[in-house]
């Protein structure tokens, strides 16, 4: 059965009570000794149940579970007369260790998972006994375990010899329940139906309906388990009659120090003085690298994840927004309602799509990353704690692959309810005509996987790519006479958003995609390629996330030579080293987004909402290359690909991270078990290079809604593997975004300060420190500058850029200042939408209502039957944020990158990427006039002239020094405002009341904005 890690009982789920190092007391009586046998209780029950046992795909899960537990509540599978066979003792499967200090004795468990009694059912036994026979004498070849089959575990308390000496018949296991399997191989790849089943007054519950903590299932198909069963050298069992009553030979066993829970020296029949402590926990399962030092940013990081990990988790209370300044300024379409009318997302206990039975096809092209966690994330044994570092209060950094994407914005993608209430704008307001092309063209990011996968099984079924629309992403398998039901998958799929399949099925270069673009998983994303790159060739032709996939049974990874055997048996799938998984290219397929400019429900042109791939490509940061080859003009001077930065390899002092990739059961690193693969199968090597998922930008803010609202954001927020040994992954996610702030993103100094006695002057530069322009991404991100200045005791005197509480930028009077808002209070009308309001670039401010903001700004056709749109062309439509209504740029100032390459030079390289030349063109600041610091980039510099005469507040208005902050918004007060005023959805709906609750105050969030780094007070001369 399934070799698990070790957790709390609340924290079981499907094959927990497996686990091994639980932290349990050890006891010198067996706990579960009954005081007669435990028979079955009703055999015509048993014998009316043991069809629908034996078939678990027959009903839906709820169901099926309900009629398991009726089963083995009556103890069915105890039935010895019909066959049922048990194992010889309660047996252990590892070391139980005792260790005597400072007068006292504690025992550590080191076993697979709790000591067990193993029932078979009758032909299993039978083909035990046809299949694992005694060494030398097994079949020519082994045939599959029979459909139908069960092998029920029950587990006791650790050490076995608590309960060793016990009638097995007098034993039931009500302290750690039992695994269960039973044999589908029609139903799943693996061939087996996985669980964990507690008996009354266990915490075993049904899985469906799911609850709003998005635990992880006790049952189904596709489960963890097979982290540790997919080492069995075949049929994912590790059987052998070798521990059956009845049958020759003996149980393998394990150093077992458990003297001092009978300790000989007390005397006969004395009441224990001292109970065991709980067993320690175990070791970390090898070293990992250590920080040499602490640096203030290390130091940073450790504050932030403690910070984050406060309300993480924590469901707020149902309230109303009402008469709060959130509610003040942002006005609804439509009453906000409270919590408990707010609907949430599906939890992500549905979230189960597992490999069909058979090799893999088309068909299961795409699958959940619950098919990953067991093996690529850290603690997933219970045994071994690869993939992770040493963090505070004695827990551990999870830096394994599921880890640090799980709680990223990438893993996020499918349940961002910003991007939804985007979405809910689009096909409501904007463009609305086209409300299907909008949904299937923006789910195919967001909702990639089950975009893809709807796209491959229509076109089988009815010879069309029909399009993804987001009602089935809210589709669940619960209730299932619900309508789309059949849908589930779909929806599971596309809530797991930016998962580990999407990438790493990925195939990029003309060479290898001439080899599957002909296959069925790439058909629709031809038809893709087609409609928003029309022109387009070679990397190009990518763009929008349309990458093609190799098949179904292969997964691309950095590594040579990897072991294969585990992840064939698990999944029906092999891992594949390949160069292109570690290229730019990968990252520039989704992150260069091209796509159509709609107006009155036509397509009138193209053009890009996203150049972060083309930035990077055309700045010192490039490297030249790509997979079909050099590039002109080669690399830049600081050339490092995307994974260098947002999928880190090395530690903060250049060392190389070293960890094994995975946690499975190994030959050589584990207990022993009987009918396992040969070592050289098994063992995992060390790998240099470890790259860290983290894949982080400085999104807190969507972070900080996962962090507060899980439930309706239907996220499991704690680590499934770990649990409390670990620091969940929202909150190590943001750590990694606010180190990134601080360390890697930008630098700002004041210089040249001047006081001629009329005003006070002083130049402050920005250094952008990021490989493409800052902000880049989404078109509505922006960063903007504070410059105060202060009087002696640190009182501002005069500041540009100040806040309020809601992140909107104000003048000295506490008034937005011109562009900050787009809407009336009321969302009756846009504030004067002719006239573009907005804050232009500056190269010199001298009033508290003009600020430096770095940002895009993009305007929609104007309403006029053939509108002009284009690089250049002027101004004519209203402000937008609709992504499929941009028809040109008024603003964009975004930082530069170093090494900024002239237009001529961007041309060429667009041109040899496949593309156009007006992906050179889109790229060019706008609106900066002839601003030298946007010739060849890296940064902005500008003068504040600050008026004496202008100052107020305490010591005079005396100016005693001068500072300037960078902050970054992710979703601006215009932005949020434009969602709440352009949709009555119940995702927008959604984002008022997660936004409108959020509590940022004393998080580096504070007050809408995430400070990014800061001058520090430099003194006035």
């Amino acid at each position: 059965m399934t070799a698990i890690k070790s957790r709390t009982i609340a924290a079981l789920t499907i094959c927990v009570g497996l686990l091994s190092s639980l932290a349990v007391r050890a006891s010198p009586s067996c706990p579960d000794e009954q005081a007669s046998p435990q028979i079955p209780k009703d055999l015509v029950l048993c014998a009316r149940l043991e069809p629908i046992v034996r078939n678990p795909s027959r009903l839906p899960l709820n169901e099926y579970e309900a009629k398991l537990s009726e089963y083995l509540n009556a103890l069915c599978h105890r039935d010895m007369q019909n066959g049922w066979r048990v194992d010889k003792r309660v047996r252990d499967t590892g070391p139980f260790v005792g260790t005597y200090s400072d007068g006292k004795w504690s025992g550590q468990y080191l076993g697979t998972h709790a000591p067990v009694l193993i029932w078979y059912s009758p032909d299993f036994f039978a083909w035990l006994k046809a299949n694992r026979l005694e060494e030398g004498a097994a079949p020519a070849s082994v045939q599959p375990v029979p459909d139908g089959a069960i092998i029920i575990k029950e587990m006791y308390p650790a050490p076995a010899a608590a309960c060793s000496d016990v009638d097995p018949m007098k034993l039931l296991p009500k302290t750690n329940g039992a695994a269960v399997m039973v044999r589908a191989s029609m139903v799943a790849n693996d061939g087996w139906f996985w669980g964990w089943y507690g008996w009354p007054g266990s915490v075993w519950s049904a899985d469906w309906p799911a609850k709003n903590t998005s635990s992880y299932p006790n049952m189904g198909f596709g489960q963890y388990c097979t982290n540790c069963h997919a080492s069995a050298k075949d049929n994912q069992t590790f059987s052998t009659l070798k521990n059956i009553k009845g049958e020759p030979g003996a149980p393998l066993v394990f150093l077992s120090q458990n003297v001092f829970l009978n300790p000989p020296w007390q005397k006969p029949n004395a009441v224990t003085a001292q109970q065991p402590p709980p067993v320690a926990s175990p070791p970390i399962g090898m070293p990992t690298p250590s920080l040499p030092g602490r640096s203030n940013a290390a130091q940073n990081l450790q504050l932030s994840i403690a910070e984050a990990g406060k309300n993480a988790s924590v469901p707020q209370e149902p309230k109303r927004i009402a008469n709060s300044p959130f509610a003040n300024l942002f006005h609804l379409l439509g009453a906000p309602r409270p919590r408990d009318q707010i609907a949430a997302m599906p939890p992500a206990t549905y979230d189960n799509v597992w490999v069909k039975p058979g090799a893999p096809t088309a068909a299961s092209q795409y699958i959940t990353s619950d098919q990953c966690v067991g093996c690529h994330t850290a603690g997933g044994t219970g045994l071994q704690f690869d993939m992770t570092q040493p963090a505070t209060d004695r827990q551990l950094l999870n830096i394994s692959p599921y880890g640090t994407w799980r709680g990223s914005p990438m893993g996020l993608a499918g349940r961002d309810p910003v991007f939804f209430a985007q979405l809910a704008s689009e096909i409501e307001t904007f463009h609305h005509e086209s409300s299907a092309m909008v949904q299937d063209t923006c789910l195919g990011c967001h909702g990639i996987m089950g975009q893809r996968q709807f796209g491959i099984d229509t076109l089988v079924a009815t010879g069309k790519c029909e399009p993804f629309s987001r009602d089935i992403v809210d589709a669940k398998p619960f209730p299932s006479d619900d309508p789309v039901a059949k849908l589930a998958h779909y929806g599971a799929l596309a809530r797991d958003g930016v998962s580990c399949v999407a990438c790493h099925h990925m195939v990029i270069g003309n060479k290898d995609s001439s080899t599957v673009q002909d296959e069925p998983q790439n058909k629709c994303v031809q038809e893709r390629q087609t409609a928003l790159n029309p022109g387009f060739t070679g990397f190009a032709k990518t763009f929008t996330g349309n990458f093609l996939v190799g098949p179904a049974d292969r997964l691309y990874g950095p590594f040579e030579e990897p072991k294969t055997k585990s992840m064939k048996n698990a999944l029906g799938i092999e891992p594949a080293h390949s160069l292109t998984i570690k290229s730019s290219e990968l990252c520039g397929s989704c992150h260069t987004v091209h796509l159509p400019v709609l107006h009155r429900g036509r397509t009138i042109g193209h053009t890009y909402e996203q150049t972060t791939y083309p930035e990077w490509a055309f700045s010192d940061y490039r490297t030249g290359v790509s997979p079909d080859g050099p590039l002109p003009l080669g690399a830049g001077p600081l050339a490092q690909s995307c994974q260098a930065c947002h999928m880190p390899n090395k530690d903060v002092a250049g060392n190389p991270y070293r960890s094994k990739i995975a946690s499975i059961q190994e030959y050589t690193n584990f207990p022993q078990a009987e009918n396992t693969l040969a070592p050289a199968d098994i063992d995992l090597p060390i790998r240099e290079g470890f790259a860290k998922h983290t894949l982080v930008g400085l999104n807190v803010f969507l972070l900080k809604m996962a962090a507060q609202f899980p439930d309706l954001l239907g996220i499991r927020a704690s680590d499934p593997m770990l649990t409390s040994k670990g620091i969940d992954s929202i909150p190590a996610s943001e750590a990694a975004m606010i180190e990134q702030a601080l360390t890697k993103t930008a630098t700002v100094t004041v210089g040249d300060i001047k006081n001629d006695g009329k005003s006070l002057s002083a130049r402050v530069t920005i250094i952008n420190q990021v490989g493409h322009k800052f902000p880049s991404g989404v078109g509505f991100r922006r960063a903007f500058i504070e410059f105060n200045v202060l009087d002696a005791g640190n009182q501002v005197l005069w500041s540009s850029g100040r806040t309020n509480s809601l992140g909107v930028i104000v003048d000295d009077k506490g008034a937005p200042i011109v562009g900050e808002l787009w809407w009336k209070n009321d969302c009756s009308a846009r504030i004067d939408p002719d006239a573009r309001l907005h804050q232009p670039h500056y190269r010199e401010i001298t009033r508290q209502d003009q600020t430096q903001i770095y940002q895009e700004l993009v305007f929609a056709p104007p309403d006029v039957a053939a509108p002009r749109c284009g690089v250049g062309v002027p101004p004519a439509g209203v402000l937008t944020t609709s992504f499929l209504s941009i028809c040109g740029k008024v603003k964009d100032n975004r930082l530069l990158p170093h090494g900024f390459l002239s237009l001529g030079d961007r041309k060429a390289i667009a041109v040899a990427l496949g593309a156009k030349e007006d992906m050179a063109e889109d790229t060019d600041p706008v609106g900066v006039d002839d601003d030298p610091d946007y010739r060849r980039g890296g940064g902005d510099s500008l003068v504040y002239r600050v008026p004496l005469a202008a100052l107020n507040g305490k010591g005079g208005g005396k100016p005693a020094a001068i500072q300037a902050t960078l902050y970054y918004q992710a979703t601006p007060p215009f932005f949020l405002q434009d969602r709440f005023c352009t949709s009555k959805s119940s995702d927008t709906q959604r984002l008022y009341y997660v936004a409108g609750n959020l509590k940022l105050a004393g998080t580096p969030a504070q007050d809408w904005k995430l400070r990014v780094v800061t001058s520090g007070p430099v003194s006035v001369p």
